[in-house]
């Protein structure tokens, strides 16, 4: 069986009916190797064509359907056909035309990236994998077709009709007539993994991975290809294009894209936004990530339409914008943030802050969010829209508050029975990273029963991406540690990587005044984040940060200092064990601990 991209079930409704035919006959008639795009922007040029077939041996075919009827052609030639809309004549491109310039584009797009093109031979730098398009006329039959004199126009091998669509009861049949439709095979091999995820990269901006630095502008024909081009995979793709209207909720674990998708879904919303419509929420706790997102929204030009904010700095937005009273500011900081939440819903409950202010709200790390949190945020969803998603892992619940055993969706009026989803593989980290933060957080990530209205605990799969063994090393003292950290980033550096590729992710503020001052010292470009305001996504510095600060972003090379004071006397060793998870589950390349002390986790790493 095909894989289709969005799920059958989410594009029936703007689907024609020969359209949803084709496609299950092609989802139920083609192999699983077999993948398929319907209607999705396509290139540079974010064409729409109707399919998308992708082999990873035969190649890439591109089919525009069309429902039409003998009766409803009236003229036809090469370039353009008469065809009766609503009973009067309307001229349209040929469809065969319109194939073939939508494949035009698709293969120039792709015939710019050297290791998708042949190398030498007389056909240096053309595709090294054959292309071809086609048209499925879902109401014609082949005998109507050639009576109707068709195939003086377009080439008949390039056309499948309704007949043999609908009688190719074999797998076999279907695929000969699809593949019938390439004027010439040839024989290169099996397409690899890394060039079909150069072919999506290409094809479909909207599931790239952004990597460090800017966009890619695909608008600049004389822009360098990268040569690294991460995407979503398969599940994450189907996933993020599938997603409906209505609450909806994903329980995935740390590094399995919840943030990539829901990204995906903001900018898909804002764009599919009709002018002067309501603004669209994200909202997560932590403000580094909250200002990562912002940044994110911000160069694709969509910060008008998608607002990312860290929770209390919403509430006091909210406040101000309605003239409602800010809490007294001589409130120690805990204090005044609940003062500030419980100011909001005491104003929405009395209808002096509006409810349904968004066509859409997005909220990431929700096992961050306390019950009532979650409650007065639901109410802010525009119920003729009704579109609301939240993203969940249990294990990072580093908050107190999001862990309530009496919490459930429903009764904070999320209704997502029969549109949650579970994302258990992480792609994040290497298979070496997940061991090492598996060694402290084993306990934690026992699968924990739940029905679907509950936060599940769930245990993180492997991609099974290898990498290098993290580094551990035992040292005399937290200032030794400090220095060793900057010595080997400085060497990173050498090696290629960018100082905003890097992150130190530090306990408590203590330790990032140490480490700052042995980055300081050693001439390393450096920021660190002690209060909101602090994070700056785009600065080509490291970053130095807190476990509690770092949740939701992610970093190629990490290093956490001060590992062996983990956990300290009286501290609950659960808790610092999700500190742990939390902060090496951010490196997706390399990690360096460093210890010192005596405490348990050194323990467990240093054997």
């Amino acid at each position: 069986m095909a894989t289709l991209i969005p799920a059958l079930g989410s594009c029936t409704g703007r689907m024609t009916a020969g359209e949803r035919r084709l496609a299950q006959r092609l989802e139920q008639k083609l192999d699983a190797d077999y993948l398929l795009w319907y209607d999705v922007p396509v290139g540079p040029k974010q064409s729409h064509p109707d399919f998308v077939v992708l082999h990873p041996r035969r190649g890439l075919l591109i089919l525009e359907v069309k429902d039409w009827k003998p009766g409803t052609i009236v003229q036809a030639d090469k370039e353009s056909w008469v065809i009766l809309a609503d009973g009067r004549p309307k001229t349209v491109p040929s469809p065969m035309a319109q194939a073939r310039q939508y494949a035009h584009q698709v293969v120039n797009a792709l015939e710019r990236d050297a290791p998708l093109v042949q190398a030498g031979g007389p056909h240096q730098g053309k595709l090294a994998f054959p292309w071809s398009y086609g048209v499925v006329f879902t109401h014609l039959t082949r005998k109507q077709f050639t009576d109707g004199e068709l195939g003086q126009i377009m080439a008949p091998h390039r056309v499948l009709c309704a007949d043999e669509m609908l009688e190719a009861v074999e797998a076999e049949d279907l695929q000969s007539r699809l593949w019938d439709m390439f004027p010439h095979r040839f024989h290169l091999g099996l397409m690899t993994l890394p060039q079909l995820e150069r072919v999506r990269w290409i094809l479909f901006p909207q599931i790239r991975v952004q990597l460090q630095g800017a966009l890619f502008d695909d608008s600049d024909e004389d822009a360098e290809l990268p040569d690294i081009m991460r995407v979503m995979d398969l599940q994450q793709e189907q996933l993020a294009r599938s997603l409906g209207d209505g609450h909806r909720v994903i329980h995935g674990v740390a590094g399995s894209g919840k943030t990539m998708i829901l990204g995906y879904r903001a900018e898909y919303l804002a764009q599919a936004s009709a002018p002067g419509a309501k603004p669209i929420l994200i909202l997560c706790y932590n403000e580094p990530l909250a200002v990562k997102l912002a940044s994110v929204m911000a160069a694709k030009g969509l910060s008008n339409r998608v607002h990312a904010r860290h929770f209390h700095k919403w509430c006091r937005e909210q406040l101000l914008a309605f003239g409602q009273n800010l809490p007294d500011n001589s409130l120690p900081v805990g204090a005044k943030m609940a003062d500030m939440v419980e100011r909001v819903i005491r104003a929405v409950e009395r209808k002096h802050i509006p409810a349904g202010q968004y066509q859409a709200v997005l909220i990431d790390e929700g096992h961050d969010f306390a019950p009532e949190w979650l409650k007065l945020i639901t109410q802010m969803v525009d119920p003729a829209t009704n579109s609301l998603l939240v993203l969940c892992d249990d294990a990072q619940s580093i908050y107190e508050r999001g862990r309530s055993r009496q919490f459930s969706f429903k009764s904070v009026g999320i209704q997502a029975q029969g549109r949650t989803t579970i994302l258990k593989i992480n792609y994040r980290n290497t298979r070496q990273i997940l061991q090492l933060a598996s060694l402290i957080a084993g306990d934690l990530l026992t699968p924990d029963a739940q029905d679907e209205d509950g936060i599940p605990l769930l245990k993180p799969i492997s991609c099974g991406r290898d990498g290098e063994a993290p580094l551990i090393v035992r040292l005399p003292s937290l200032r030794d540690e400090a220095f060793k950290i900057a010595d080997l980033l400085a060497a990173a550096h050498q090696e290629g990587h960018a100082w905003s590729d890097m992150a130190v992710i530090c306990r408590d503020w203590a330790t990032m005044d140490i480490c700052a001052n042995a980055l300081w010292r050693r001439q390393l470009p450096c920021h660190m984040r002690k209060r909101s305001g602090d994070f700056n996504p785009g600065s080509d510095t490291i970053t130095v940060l807190t476990m509690h600060a770092c949740k939701g972003l992610e970093f190629p090379v990490v290093a956490l200092p001060g590992i062996g004071h983990m956990p300290k006397a009286g501290e609950d060793e659960q808790e610092e064990a999700r500190l742990f998870y939390v902060a090496a589950t951010r490196a997706t390349h390399r990690l360096v601990v460093t210890a010192s002390g005596d405490g348990g986790f050194c323990e467990r790493l240093c054997v």
